[in-house]
Formats: structure tokens, sequence, C-alpha cells
């Protein structure tokens, strides 16, 4: 997952010394039990998406997240209390020393904000790299030594830069530590739905004067941390929706199943013969013997195609029961509005399941440049199928059947010629069990229904 893995990728680049060792000052300002409640909501603030799925979510700030937020906390938050911020309260410490080397930092740190930046080409030999400002087109020059060799012309990165002492239109300055690298697609894409909350935040407020890209940034840094995250949770999604299940033979693995029930098989399976893209498997491909005359089976195919590898779906048709598999649940709402609109109310839905295998992968299978390859085993598929089964068939006795005139098998049961009837209904659904055609070992105990209706 090209995109997943370009989400994460982060550095923490050495700090000038004198700014390093004012940062740590503010830090432990930031943390005076006074302050506690206000570094609390400065977090939240900047953290909100992993803050608000707690222990629930998926994903972890990166460090560098966790750092950039601690550069808004000691920068750019305004106490809701009504404390000075960090940056003033610094400047009023009359407790200690704080050499002058330091104090110089404090007005340039307090001007910096977060940015969006794009590496520029330079020189080779050059003592200093540089930057350009995605936002507002500003260029920074830093010291060549803080990006390494893996940070190209090209890359974009989400970082704060600090200018050095002195004058304020210079265009030299430092890294703060933290970089988080964006593909360009993405640095683009994380600009435009930030830009696309300031215009919201605009007309909702009434007010255009919202000021430019460095205001803007230095009062709302958190949005952008707040979006990069986002598309790493959409990045995360798209990599596990990415991932292909196959069996032990290599073949698709179709965890998406829905049942439906009918009483026509002849009808069914003669319309199935006929709609476009299916294919009838002649001879059957199962997995096991079936004493049933009455199963045929179809899989569809892509336009055009002609090998068994490229099936996209299957549909088993048996005497009172038709089963769809297929891979996404995309893919079976389509075939199921195909259905209705050729079988209509002939076919009586039961149940679906569109939960994949449980498995635990890590965020660097995710990562990887393919979509990630998971074998299901046999064993794993039957516990999937029956899963399902003992779902759908849990008021199997008590629901209308097509095969029995509508009635239910608990009521049918109790006439005369019932039980044979519902024995004989029974015995067919346990030939034709889905896991014993998928793998060759049934996945349900056709006993529970008997027990349901009283036959055993």
């Amino acid at each position: 997952m090209k995109l997943a893995n370009e989400r994460v990728a982060a550095r923490s680049v050495p700090i000038v010394k004198e700014l390093d060792n004012l940062l740590s000052r503010l830090d432990r300002l930031s943390m005076a039990p006074g302050f506690e409640q206000q570094r609390r909501l400065a977090f939240m603030r900047a953290l909100q998406v992993y803050a608000e799925l707690g222990t629930q979510s998926p994903l972890s700030p990166l460090p560098e997240e966790v750092e950039l937020a601690d550069l808004l906390l000691y920068a750019d938050f305004y106490p809701e209390d009504g404390q000075l911020t960090l940056i003033e309260q610094l400047r009023d410490v009359i407790t200690e020393h704080i050499p002058e080397e330091e104090r110089v930092w404090l007005d340039p740190l307090k001007h910096s904000y977060i940015d969006l930046v794009e590496v520029l080409p330079g020189q080779s030999g050059a003592q200093r790299r540089s930057l350009r400002s995605i936002g507002n087109g500003r260029v920074y020059e830093i010291p060549a030594e803080s990006l390494d060799r893996t940070i190209d012309t090209g890359h974009m990165l989400l970082t704060r830069l600090v200018r050095e002492p002195g004058d304020p239109e210079s265009s030299l300055a430092v890294l703060a530590g933290p970089v988080l690298l964006l593909s360009r697609e993405d640095a683009r894409t994380l600009y435009e739905q930030t830009a696309d909350e300031r215009r919201e935040m605009e007309v909702v407020g009434g007010s255009f004067e919202l000021g430019d890209w460095p205001e803007f940034a230095k009062r709302f840094g958190h949005i952008l941390l707040r979006n990069f995250a986002r598309m790493r949770f959409a990045a995360l999604v798209e990599a596990v929706s990415e991932i292909r299940y196959r069996t032990p033979d290599g073949l698709p693995h179709w965890y998406v199943i829905a049942l439906y029930e009918h009483h026509e098989f002849t009808f069914i399976a003669g319309g199935m013969a006929e709609l476009e893209g299916w294919i009838e498997e002649l001879p059957l491909q199962v997995k096991a013997t079936v004493g049933s005359s009455k199963l045929r089976r179809f899989t569809l195919r892509a336009t055009g195609a002609d090998s068994a590898a490229t099936a996209q779906a299957r549909v088993t048709v048996t005497a009172s029961e038709l089963y769809v598999e297929c891979d996404s649940r995309e893919r079976l709402d389509g075939i199921k509005h195909s259905l209705a609109a050729t079988f209509g109310f002939s076919l009586h839905f039961r149940g679906e399941t569109v939960q994949p295998p449980v498995r635990q992968v890590t965020r660097e299978e995710l990562s990887t440049q393919e979509p990630l390859t998971l074998v299901v085993s046999h064993e794993e598929d039957r516990a999937l199928v029956n899963t399902f089964l003992e779902t759908v068939y849990l008021e199997w006795a008590d629901r209308e059947s097509p095969v029995l005139g509508g009635e239910t098998p608990r009521h049918v049961v109790k006439t005369p010629a019932g039980p044979a009837k519902v024995a004989g209904l029974i015995d067919d659904m346990e030939r034709c069990d889905i896991g014993l055609l998928r793998s060759g070992v049934a996945a349900f105990d056709y006993n529970k229904l008997r027990a349901h209706v009283g036959l055993c």
C-alpha cells in the first residue's frame, strides 16, 4: 500500500542546542500542576482524531505527531483560563537565569508555525537546502545537514520551521525537530482539505479575515495535524479493503455469502443460465460427492474471460436454496440487484455475511507496495460458514418456507404427512451443505434443525 506507507514516514532531526534547551524549559513549564488542564486541552485539539477513538483506535499517533503537538502547545496555544502563554510565562521567569543565546530564540519561536513545504533542488555540497511553503510560497533556507539523504528534491514535509535570530525577514531558518513526509499527491490533498475547512470557517463565521497563510497556520495549525491523522486512518482503511484472501489452492476466497430460499428449482436454475456473464460449472467443481440431482452452480467471469482463475463470484442453486459467494460487499450488492430484477419474489432473502476472516495484521504488512495476500485455511473457512449458517438457521423452524407452501417447518411437521416432508427437506439441505461444496466437510450440524422440529 504505497499511500499508506508514505503517510506514516517520519523523521526527527537534530535541533539547534540553544533552541532545544529553550523547548525543554517550555516543556517543564507546561508540566506545572496549574497548567495541566490547559495542556490536556491543547493535546485534545491537536490529536483529536486519536483522542476521540481512545482505546478503540487502530492507530496511535506517530512520535513526530506528538512532537508537533508539543510545539503547538509551546508556541501557539492560548490558555482558555486566562493564563499567559508558555512563551510569555518563560519571558517573565525571574527565579532562574536564561542565557541570552537561548532567549534570542523566544521571538522566532513565537512567530513560527507548522507548515507544509516542498524540498527544492539544490547544488551538491551547498551548505543550505531550500524549502518552499505550499501555503504562500515562502522559501526557507535551512542547514543542509538537517535533512538526510533519503529526503530528496520534490519531497513534501509537514513540519515546523523557526527563523534564525536576527533579521525577521530573513529566509534563514532551522527545523524544530519533527518531520512528517508525504507524497506530492498526499500533500496536495492535505492542503486542499485544510483550505476547504478554512473557507467553511470563514463562511460560518461571517468573516473573511482569517488572514494570510502564516496567520492562519499559526492560529489553526492543529487542523493540519488533524487532517494528517485522518489521512492515516483513510490509508489504513484503504489498505484493509485491498487485502486479497486466497484459498490454500491459490484461488480467490469468497468470504462474502448470501442465502436465499425458493421453491422453483427449474425456473431459477434456467434463469441463471440465461443471465449475462454467468457460466455454468460443467462438470461440477465440488469438494465432495453430493447425493442430490437438483444442484447447479454458476460462476461470474470478467467480460471476455474464459479462465476459471478469473471467476469473480459463484451462485449455487439447490432444490430449496440459493447461495451467492463473492469477495466484496460491493459485488454482492450488484449481484443481489441482478437477482431481484430477474427472479423477483421467487427468491426469499434469508441473510448474508460480509466480514472477512479475523486476522491479526500489522501496519507494516499493510504498508507494503502491493496489496497484502492472506491464505484462508479450510478450517477457517468452515468456521466462517458455520457462524453464518448458525445465524441464518436460528429461526428456520419458525420461518415460513417456500418449499412447504409458505408454512413453517414446525407447523408442517405436526400434519400427517409433514414429518416425512420436513425430514426430506432437511436431508436435501444436508446433502448440499455449502461447506461440503466448498471444502469437502459439512459446515453445519443439521441434527439441530431436526431437533428444533422434534424429528430427533
